[in-house]
């Protein structure tokens, strides 16, 4: 089994053993956050698609990438933070790093990039780092509920390279992506809650979607924990290049108010 599929599986172990560890020793009671909220992700990401071709015509051979590197897992951690701006009105920074790097085998002779890669073996890397910056506003809160939507900024910075031997290409991509965001959070008792977070938009030529649900614990005034799902899908179909990747994440992390 690869390195790195290996370490994604020892994290989620050892992640899943400090959560338990934490409610064990947990006594805490739930309380509104107003300062800023400090936000860390471990996930385990798998491939279920991600389709290249590139350029997009004739001179360029479309082809599975996943079915280089395989589904995964891979790890795929990221960071947030999150503060209140005036009333009702949020800022959430966010930084998604995902990087997958993989040896396998070519089925068919692949056009990539100017380059020509025949059947057999090929090492593939693919890379898809997301920088964000939102502006979110509460418009709907009590008890039981709390609602949020804004608007996402995103930078995307993407790289997709083959090698084969000693031919190498590259095809990289840095671009700007407005989104539209939306939060939703339902809470159970005076400990836990179930939230949703949503970036996404679709049209033109491509889409972005990053979806996530979770379980969240409180475990003092401060601390808390969460267990959850993550769909994280997109792309762009232009006469540069065309590709759509789709991921499934399994996540655990832990939040802290400062």
């Amino acid at each position: 089994m690869p390195k790195l599929k290996i370490a994604a599986l020892q994290y989620v172990t050892s992640i899943v053993s400090t959560v338990a560890i934490l409610v064990l020793a947990g006594e805490a009671s739930a309380q509104s956050r107003t300062g800023p909220v400090l936000d860390i992700e471990l996930g385990a990401a798998w491939q279920v698609r991600n389709d290249v071709q590139v350029p997009n015509d004739s001179n360029g051979t479309r082809f599975a990438l996943d079915g280089v590197t395989g589904s995964g897992p891979f790890f795929a951690p990221r960071i947030q933070l999150s503060t209140t701006l005036a009333p009702r009105h949020e800022l959430r920074l966010l930084a998604a790093p995902l990087g997958i790097k993989e040896s396998g085998s070519l089925d068919k002779l692949v056009k990539f990039q100017g380059q020509t890669f025949a059947v057999g073996g090929v090492e593939a890397q693919y890379r898809f780092d997301s920088y964000r910056a939102t502006w979110r506003y509460t418009f709907y809160e009590n008890p039981d509920w709390i609602w949020k939507a804004g608007v996402t900024g995103k930078i995307r910075d993407a790289e997709i390279t083959l090698r084969q031997g000693g031919v190498t290409a590259t095809k990289s991509n840095i671009g700007f992506v407005p989104l539209l965001h939306l939060y939703g959070e339902r809470r159970l008792d005076n400990r836990s809650r179930l939230t949703f977070e949503g970036d996404g938009l679709a049209g033109g030529p491509g889409r972005a979607f990053d979806l996530s649900a979770r379980y969240v614990l409180d475990i003092d005034e401060r601390v808390s924990v969460f267990a959850g799902l993550r769909l994280l899908d997109g792309g762009a179909d232009s006469t540069s290049g065309y590709n759509f990747a789709r991921f499934h994440y399994v996540t655990f992390g832990l939040q802290y108010g400062m």
